[in-house]
């Protein structure tokens, strides 16, 4: 097999089935999936137990204690044996050629690049059905990208990724006591210097987004994860170029270092000026009850 899906899972086996339904659909089978159950309280053993039972698809099942989405993660990747990851959430299911197309998308790439180009993985689209993507902007007319990249070409919204299991090894997501969040973007970021993605402009996933998603709790979880969301706006800082959007990040950073208790000035690869003027915007942001 050449795929792992992986679904980090808490208390969702009601939506789960739909996933599983979902995975065993594809044109292509060339995949095992991947649960990794964050201390669930519901039924998700016994019902996991049940669809391993029915020997359609190869399951893996793997119960740890509640950490958080981003630990659960780390033990996912850990656990991976296949040569890529893609990251399916318990509340989104896969279109029926998903696997499929992920797979030619990525071979195509490396086909065409060779060893000019180190692609690692695909970056595709999620919708809100079938035919209609999460977000208000289609990708950028390229056939491989950075991440980052996308969103600074006019992209906004919701991705599919499939990533080579070997970089995501070597870009965990860390771990901090206290916090069981980090914005999934710190880590893309870090990959992006050192690979690009094959940019495939279809629905690979549909996401329905639920009550107690994390898309509809930001505010509470910035204020759960403080170091989290220190270490993601300095990193965006440096690598934002000059504008609006640097000096935004700029001035999270310094409402975030204060939070977190870290020194502003010191220990960051941010210059003095640069600080000295998201202190000014973290100031506005504060002022004006945005952060």
């Amino acid at each position: 097999m050449r795929l792992t899906v992986f679904t980090p899972s808490y208390n969702r086996c009601d939506l789960l089935a739909r996933a599983y339904e979902s995975l065993k659909e594809q044109t292509v089978r060339d995949f095992e999936w991947l649960i990794v159950d964050d201390g669930s309280t519901d039924m998700t053993g016994k019902v996991v137990e049940g669809w391993i039972d029915e020997g359609i698809i190869p399951i893996r099942y793997h119960y740890r204690e509640n950490g958080g989405k981003m630990r659960a993660h780390n033990t996912g990747v850990r656990l991976c044996e296949t040569e890529l990851f893609l990251c399916l959430d318990s509340d989104d299911y896969l279109t029926g050629s998903a696997v499929e197309d992920l797979l030619k998308a990525y071979d195509d790439a490396v086909g065409t690049y060779g060893h000019d180009v180190n692609i690692g993985g695909v970056v595709a689209h999620k919708g809100s059905t079938d035919e209609k993507i999460l977000s208000d902007t289609d990708f950028p007319n390229v056939r491989v990208s950075k991440l980052y990249d996308l969103y600074l070409n006019g992209f906004s919204g919701e991705t599919t990724l499939m990533y080579r299991t070997d970089i995501l090894k070597d870009h965990l997501f860390p771990e901090i006591e206290g916090e069981k969040y980090v914005p999934e973007d710190y880590i893309y970021d870090k990959i992006d210097q050192i690979c690009v993605l094959a940019v495939l402009p279809k629905i690979i996933t549909v996401c329905t987004i639920t009550d107690d998603g994390y898309t509809l709790s930001v505010k509470k979880l910035k204020r759960e994860n403080v170091n989290a969301f220190y270490l993601y706006y300095e990193q965006r800082a440096c690598i934002t170029p000059p504008g609006l959007l640097r000096l935004k990040y700029l001035g999270r950073y310094v409402i975030y270092a204060k939070r977190s208790h870290h020194p502003i000035f010191r220990g960051t690869r941010l210059r003095f000026a640069d600080i000295f003027a998201g202190c000014l915007y973290g100031g506005f942001l504060l002022l004006f009850g945005r952060e």
